[in-house]
């Protein structure tokens, strides 16, 4: 799943992404360092994976999701 960076703070590594709908989502520290990244802008697009209606995972949308086959 996709969305776009809506706010991230560096210090803590939370943050909130838009999904294409509209609807808001938050992201937890452990979500972000599951992705393997170092820092997100606003507006960047990302992808996600969900588990149990959070966010696990968040990284950018040029990378693969871990777990998943290389394209």
């Amino acid at each position: 799943m996709q969305a776009t960076v809506r706010t991230f703070d560096a210090e803590t590594r939370t943050g909130s992404v838009l999904l294409d709908n509209g609807i808001e989502l938050p992201f937890d520290a452990g979500a972000f360092d599951a992705g393997g990244l170092r820092l997100l802008r606003w507006g960047q697009r990302v992808n996600l994976a969900l588990r149990g209606g959070r966010i696990a995972v968040i990284t950018l949308s040029t990378f693969p999701l871990p777990g998943e086959p290389p394209e």
